[in-house]
């Protein structure tokens, strides 16, 4: 049987326990994402760039899927955090791309007033696999030659 969707220690995160996302109840849309390393989010400042967890991650997805990364419920009352993309999208052709062999990272800023400290296991966010539709004249070709924010180049 082929493997249909699923996820994978990314290149470099081997040796590095890193636990692959699980849902924790039998009707969790979302599978719990963890981090892969001790990482201090600063609070923030205008002009500021996100801050990049690594979670040590891939996903492999069927043709019409991708992975959505979405924010924990609780992360913005409980520790200031926000993704700077409210959501991030990861792409079939995401997956072992030559860049960094489709490491999957959650992007967020700190909107509280101290530093927020994320430990290496602490769940930072939810993956969620979707289906997506193809509108009726798309004609798109092109082929991803990088990894993280490489769509469009």
């Amino acid at each position: 049987m082929d493997n249909k969707r699923g996820f994978k220690i990314a290149k470099g995160f081997e040796d590095k326990n890193i636990n692959l996302p699980e849902r924790k109840t039998k009707y969790s849309a979302g599978y719990d994402v963890e981090a892969a390393e001790d990482t201090i989010i600063p609070s923030f400042k205008k002009g500021d760039k996100p801050t990049l967890v690594k979670t040590g991650i891939k996903a492999y997805m069927m043709d019409d899927e991708f992975l959505m990364l979405a924010n924990r419920s609780s992360n913005p009352g409980k520790k200031g955090l926000i993704l700077a993309n409210s959501i991030g999208v990861i792409d079939k052709d995401y997956y072992e791309n030559p860049d960094n062999d489709g490491h999957i990272m959650f992007a967020f800023y700190n909107i509280k007033e101290e530093d927020i400290e994320i430990k290496k296991g602490d769940c930072i966010g939810q993956a969620i696999f979707q289906k997506f539709f193809i509108a009726d004249e798309d004609n798109a070709e092109g082929v991803r030659n990088g990894g993280f924010g490489s769509t469009s180049k």
